[in-house]
Formats: C-alpha cells, sequence, structure tokens
C-alpha cells in the first residue's frame, strides 16, 4: 500500500472537516487547504470525489464550503483510504480468494507473510476514526501548551 498525495490530502481535508464539525462544520477550500499546505485547485477535485463517496457535503453561497456528511466517529481512515487508493493489501495476490496471476500462489511461503501485513494494517486503520484523530491532536494540542505556560 502506498499513499499518493490524493490520499493524503484526502485524509487531511476530512480531518479538518472533523475538527470542525461540532461548531457547524462548514469550512472554506482556503481554510482546509491552509494548514496542510495543499494546492486548492487539487483539494477541489479532491474534495468533489469526497462528495461522491459520500465522505463530505457541499453549501453554497458566501458562507459556503464543505462540511463532513458524517459524524466522525462513523468515518474510518480505512474507508477513505480504499475509497481514494484502492485495496490496502501490500500485494495483489492476497485480495482475491481466487487469483490466477500467478501460477504459484497455492504454495507461495509469503503470502501469508503478506496477508499478515496486510491484516495488521487494515487493524489499524480499519479501527482509526476521524474523531479519535480529533481527540489525539486535542491531547497533543494541550501538552503543548502547558510546556509553555507559566505563573507568577
Amino acid at each position: 500500500m502506498k499513499i499518493t498525495y490524493k490520499g493524503d490530502y484526502a485524509l487531511k481535508a476530512l480531518f479538518q472537516l472533523a475538527l470542525k464539525y461540532d461548531e457547524g462544520g462548514v469550512v472554506s477550500i482556503t481554510e482546509i487547504a491552509k494548514p496542510g499546505d495543499m494546492p486548492t485547485k487539487f483539494l477541489e477535485q479532491i474534495l468533489l470525489t469526497l462528495r461522491k463517496g459520500g465522505f463530505v457535503k457541499s453549501k453554497r453561497g458566501i458562507n459556503g464550503g464543505f462540511f463532513l456528511a458524517r459524524h466522525p466517529r462513523d468515518i474510518t481512515v480505512g474507508e477513505v483510504i480504499r475509497f481514494i487508493e484502492g485495496p490496502i493489501e501490500p500485494i495483489s495476490c492476497i485480495s482475491e480468494e481466487h487469483y490466477k496471476g500467478c501460477k504459484d500462489v497455492a504454495c507461495c511461503i509469503f503470502r501469508d507473510v503478506w496477508k499478515e501485513v496486510g491484516d495488521a494494517i487494515s487493524v489499524v486503520v480499519d479501527t482509526l476514526t476521524f474523531e479519535e484523530l480529533v481527540l489525539r491532536h486535542k491531547e497533543r494540542h494541550i501538552g503543548i501548551k502547558s510546556i509553555y505556560e507559566y505563573s507568577i
């Protein structure tokens, strides 16, 4: 599995929308792009793709922008990766039960290794929600602020 810029930007965009979810959640493309240093034209294409996938919705007008179509707890990193990038398995022979692209598939010793790798990746990305990412972000920022706080 390799995450392209498109996949990376899709994840970052959804994260920015998850951060704003409790505040009403409508965020302009410029506001989404800035923290992740994403090109707005490319991000616009990605957000349209995410809209087709049911991850985001859009609102037109002066206060328009994009917002999450579902609660952050209902969107996993794995489902986004699969939607944007395709299968997460490290090699194609483990994603299908009846793979016929290799004559060695039935006895290949490495197929089990790659299956274990794919399963390990799935456990991480399929259990990690955007709500969890927001909580991690908040915890990290609380820790950073406390380093610089002092009292006299």
